[in-house]
């Protein structure tokens, strides 16, 4: 070794040696292949289910201005328009199960949901993460137009609340669950919306802002598998 550097040997045997755990870990070309089969039905019904969310969305607009809530007209609005421009985005891009590593990748966690453990890999837990987050960022938005409109707190009837579905696609785990997720961070971020504190969450130097590591690992409480 010279200057506190390893031979050149050395450096592409370990690698080699990382790529070999890698291929042990990554699962069959059969589980491989089940799971995209279950990912892809699933995406199917919530593509189906999704049809109708536009008409809901125009119900609920409409009876935000009966009831003169312009602040959270505006908001549900934009929210809408979120949902809107993410599923044009989803619609035209170029998707292939088989270069995804989620589908290829073995479970690293379990959790507890619904009563029972569930497993998930890296990819499915960043989901779950994101869920809590978005529903952190929108419950605060949410709580803060409620707040300016001197309305009640009331973040059950809020349309973003009811349909916890930004971020979602239909992959990587159950609707129900990114719905439990999203709505678990949403219901946080409107209390401090609501309140004007940040209680559960925080703004990081990026200007997003994202709930509490310490919040966040109680509401999932993943686990490392053995």
């Amino acid at each position: 070794m010279v200057g506190g550097t390893l031979p050149r040997d050395r450096v592409d045997d370990d690698r080699r040696a990382r790529q070999r755990i890698d291929d042990q870990r990554r699962l069959s070309r059969e589980q491989q292949e089940r799971r995209i089969r279950e990912e892809r039905q699933r995406a199917e019904r919530y593509r189906q289910e999704r049809r109708d969310w536009q008409r809901d969305a125009e119900r609920r607009a409409h009876r935000l201005q009966q009831q003169r809530r312009m602040a959270q007209y505006r908001y549900q609005q934009q929210y809408y328009d979120r949902l809107r421009q993410q599923q044009v985005r989803w619609n035209a891009r170029q998707y292939n199960s088989y270069n995804d590593p989620y589908y290829y990748t073995p479970d690293r966690y379990r959790y507890s949901y619904g009563g029972s453990w569930h497993r998930t890999n890296q990819y499915g837990a960043d989901l779950i993460r994101q869920a809590i987050n978005y529903g952190y960022r929108e419950g605060l938005n949410a709580g803060r137009a409620d707040r300016q409109d001197g309305w009640r707190n009331d973040y059950r009837n809020s349309y973003a609340y009811l349909d916890a579905n930004y971020g979602y696609n239909g992959y990587y785990i159950p609707q129900g669950e990114y719905n439990y997720y999203f709505r678990q961070g949403f219901q946080r971020g409107y209390d401090d919306g609501y309140h004007s504190r940040y209680r559960y969450g925080h703004r990081d130097d990026d200007g997003n802002y994202a709930i509490l590591a310490a919040i966040l690992a109680a509401v999932v409480g993943f686990q490392l598998l053995d």
